[in-house]
């Protein structure tokens, strides 16, 4: 690790020494530009030229009045001076304004006279004690914290929090699911519908999940893509989805697993917190793949106050682009800041009895990913005499993107992401956690790529292999739940009466019989 203020090999300045408690201390506020020597020359300029400035914007000296703030000098020899403090020195004015005295503290911390341009004497007089050049001075300070810290305090806040239920590592037998999927050995029952949760952006993305589905339904499984406005706040997403797993269950008595990407995966979370007691029997499982469960660095350094955002504008454009071109709602990504998500999982978090899965990956930065094209829509050409009309791929450069953005974080951060979402932001507390080593960007899950390699598996496998480890976790959890039972039964002595309203109950919260 670089030392304080040193560059590294690729020459970005390390920060993550300023990644500790920020609560104002003036002491660690000066570290940072003590740790810059430009800042540290431009912060002392600015120091001599706001001392300079308050002493020539003084108050008028025939003033009469006390003000909030004001400070009397008097003398043993009677005369009465005008006292202005400016950094810790004091100038005393006479009070007919023709002279000046020097008062500054001496080693002990009293103070002591100057040398008097000019005695006087006159009526007794103040102007307000000045204090305009620490407060800049200071406001620079916190501005130019907030601006070099950015979201480094943030990331990964979740697993540091106290209380939160630990995770369990789930890659190893997700690997071994995905090359049985892939050698054609397929584990997801009929009896339980699969609904995908699309993310962001999604309403404009044609081909968003498709393929997953697709692929599902060819093994005779029912699977819907959730229909949300994508770019609508997560209490009203989360409303809709609650809505649409009722609807999904009353049709076909099965219960709901469900898949959630990206911000899909967050309004999914929100759906079950926040109606729970309605949905428990309805809801087999959660997967959320690549989301941002604690909040995302990219959409905090993009809205909040002193942010790299606000000097170019970001904000604004973003504000425009979601509500003006997308006709959405800005919450959409204010929602996934830092802030609102420790507000809202303060108050709702997720059930402990919900069998979770969470995905995460990392964004690839070669080379390779410049030649990378995503499929996100299909265009029809217009028919040429009377052959059949023909489709062709319109296609984005994504991978390249989400690998700018990727390298970003990691440069500013030091963090691993997949583009958009950082590797610690996207584990779910108490979940069981996919850490797979391929590098995966956030568009892949679910748009193809133009050169997919053959020998790798593809966005609907991984999709299905999540699926089938959370449909594993469930049951995990259920035999542990009638383990429990037994064990309770042998050391309690419970009666049959006892024994049976006790397998009842668990029959219907659990196998929803």
């Amino acid at each position: 690790m670089c030392g304080r203020g040193q560059e590294n090999p690729s020459g970005m300045y390390d920060l993550s020494e300023f990644r500790g408690n920020y609560s104002g201390n003036r002491e660690q506020s000066s570290e940072i530009f003590t740790s810059f020597p430009a800042l540290a020359d431009a912060a002392s300029y600015l120091t001599q030229t706001t001392s300079y400035l308050t002493r020539c914007f003084a108050g008028s000296a025939d003033e009469s009045v006390l003000d909030d703030g004001e400070e009397l000098v008097t003398f043993s020899s009677g005369e009465a001076h005008i006292s202005d403090s400016v950094n810790g020195f004091t100038a005393a004015h006479d009070s007919d304004g023709s002279g000046t005295t020097l008062i500054t503290p001496d080693e002990r911390g009293t103070a002591s006279l100057g040398g008097s341009s000019q005695a006087g004497t006159g009526p007794l007089v103040s102007t307000s004690v000045f204090q305009i050049g620490p407060s800049i001075f200071q406001g620079l300070i916190s501005r130019a914290r907030k601006t070099v810290l950015g979201s480094a305090d943030d990331i990964g806040w979740l697993q540091r929090a106290p209380g939160m239920p630990p995770v369990e590592d789930g890659t190893k037998r997700f690997i071994e699911l995905l090359e049985n999927i892939r050698n054609d050995e397929h584990k997801l029952p009929d009896s339980l519908v699969y609904l995908l949760v699309p993310g962001l952006f999604s309403n404009h993305g044609p081909l968003y999940f498709v393929n997953t589905k697709t692929c599902f339904s060819k093994m005779g499984l029912t699977c819907h893509i959730a229909k949300i406005h994508s770019e609508a706040s997560i209490d009203k997403n989360a409303r809709e989805i609650k809505e649409y797993i009722e609807e999904i269950y009353w049709g076909s008595k099965k219960r709901v697993l469900l898949l959630g990407h990206s911000k899909g995966g967050v309004d999914s979370a929100a759906a079950l917190s926040l109606y729970w007691p309605d949905l428990k029997d309805k809801v087999a499982g959660l997967a959320l793949a690549q989301s941002p469960y604690g909040g995302s660095p990219i959409a905090s350094d993009i809205l909040r106050e002193g942010q790299l955002g606000d000097y170019v504008q970001l904000r604004k454009i973003m504000e425009v682009l979601i509500c003006k071109v997308l006709k959405g709602d800005l919450l959409a990504l204010e929602d996934l800041t830092y802030e609102k998500r420790r507000e809202f999982l303060r108050k709702h978090p997720l059930p402990l009895d919900l069998p979770v899965v969470s995905f995460h990956t990392e964004a690839g930065l070669g080379p390779s990913v410049l030649a990378t094209l995503s499929q996100v829509a299909h265009a029809e050409l217009p028919i040429i005499g009377d052959g059949p009309s023909t489709k062709v791929p319109v296609v984005m450069p994504l991978s390249a993107a989400m690998a700018a953005c990727a390298q970003l974080l990691q440069v500013r951060y030091g963090e691993k992401s997949d583009g958009l979402v950082t590797r610690r932001d996207a584990e779910v507390p108490g979940s069981v956690v996919v850490r797979p080593e391929r590098k995966l960007d956030h568009a892949w899950m679910v748009y193809s790529t133009l050169n997919d390699s053959p020998g790798e598996a593809d966005a609907s496998q991984v999709c299905e292999a999540l699926l089938t480890l959370l449909v594993e976790v469930g049951q995990k959890r259920r035999h542990l739940a009638f383990s429990g039972v037994q064990i309770l039964i042998k050391k309690e002595n419970l009666n049959f009466d006892t024994i049976q309203k006790i397998v009842t109950s668990i029959r219907k919260k659990l196998l929803n019989k």
